[in-house]
């Protein structure tokens, strides 16, 4: 027995009386049609099981994904585990969604960015990176597609539409709060300087020669403040344990700082644990503060200092530039948005 063929857009249009075209708006074009004959389509369309035009064969027809690429720096379990990162994703798919677009996801690898052939392959009318190296491989394949580019944070390529905060001048708060609090021995606990998987001490030689912008500007941001001889200890990733085990060396020096500057609030998070560890105590005996202000900051035991930026408004912002370059338009002067100290309970005058 043949099975019944499945419907289609005609098959809609013949039933309600209609041309095609005026079902295909009611997809695709909404706005075209009255309230009350869209529903009448759609309507009938479910009563005959019609889901819709085909997403491939439409991109095939117009050389075109709807779908804006998102390429991340490491792989989904480690990117995910960042909440800083998650609330920016969440600004930035809102508002693309809010378009009729999809969001595609770009794993990296160890903070290098994804592999040259997914974005390749990748079906993207415009892609937005997210804290990549300035040397990551995914670039080549961006621009031999001609594909439009925003970045967050960083690198910065000549071009290209981007989104950041000010991170030395956030850093510069944090580390100028402290100083007023009479702190001399500040350490500084950091994100990667390198995408190699290192954790330890770092040399002058390493911090001069760094791909990332983000980190290198807001650690010249607290070494402008607190001294660049200040002791500063370098995590592979954005953690709570890497974050414990750097303060934990940090504070076990003969000469224990007073407060530690880290570099994230995940950091800072794993810090606080470190001084717990030690038989110490926050802000009597080590002050700590973050860079982020993540939902879970003001409510850390104690509550976290830290430095607020806009995460959420950051991936709006970079959603509305990719529109607008899916759209014609051509980038801007980069996007600059400010950064706040917000005041809590892991700091205090030095003991």
């Amino acid at each position: 027995m043949d099975r019944p063929r499945k419907p289609t857009l005609d098959t809609v249009a013949g039933v309600v009386g209609v041309s095609r075209a005026t079902v295909s708006n009611a997809y695709n074009r909404p706005d075209q049609l009255s309230a009350a004959l869209r529903e009448r389509i759609m309507e009938t369309a479910a009563t005959l099981g019609y889901a819709g035009p085909d997403p491939v064969a439409r991109s095939l027809a117009t050389r075109h994904s709807a779908a804006v690429g998102f390429m991340l720096g490491q792989e989904l379990s480690a990117s995910f585990s960042d909440p800083a990162l998650s609330v920016v994703l969440d600004g930035l798919a809102s508002t693309v969604d809010g378009h009729d677009h999809t969001l595609v996801l770009m794993p990296g690898r160890d903070r290098g960015g994804p592999r040259r052939e997914t974005v390749a392959r990748a079906q993207a009318d415009v892609v937005v990176a997210y804290s990549l190296p300035s040397d990551a491989p995914a670039f080549d394949a961006v621009r031999a597609r001609g594909l439009p580019l925003v970045v967050i944070d960083q690198p910065v390529l000549d071009g290209t539409a981007r989104v950041e905060v000010d991170d030395a001048g956030g850093a510069r708060l944090a580390a100028s709060s402290l100083r007023s609090l009479g702190h001399r021995h500040v350490g500084v606990v950091t994100f990667a300087l390198h995408p190699d998987g290192h954790s330890g001490p770092v040399t002058p030689e390493r911090a001069a020669t760094s791909p990332f912008r983000v980190t290198t500007e807001r650690l010249h941001g607290y070494l402008d403040v607190v001294g660049h001889g200040a002791p500063v200890w370098e995590c592979a990733r954005s953690s709570r344990e890497l974050g414990r085990q750097g303060a934990r060396e940090l504070l076990s020096s003969p000469t224990r700082p007073t407060a530690l500057l880290c570099m994230s609030d995940e950091l800072a998070f794993g810090a606080l644990q470190a001084v717990r560890d030690l038989g110490l105590r926050v802000p009597d005996d080590v002050s700590v503060i973050g860079f982020d202000d993540v939902p879970a900051a003001e409510h850390a035991d104690p509550p976290l200092t830290t430095v607020r930026q806009p995460l959420a408004e950051k991936g709006r912002r970079a959603g509305e530039l990719a529109l607008r370059l899916l759209d014609g338009g051509r980038p801007d002067e980069p996007t600059r948005l400010g950064v706040s100290l917000v005041q809590r309970a892991s700091t205090a005058f030095k003991p």
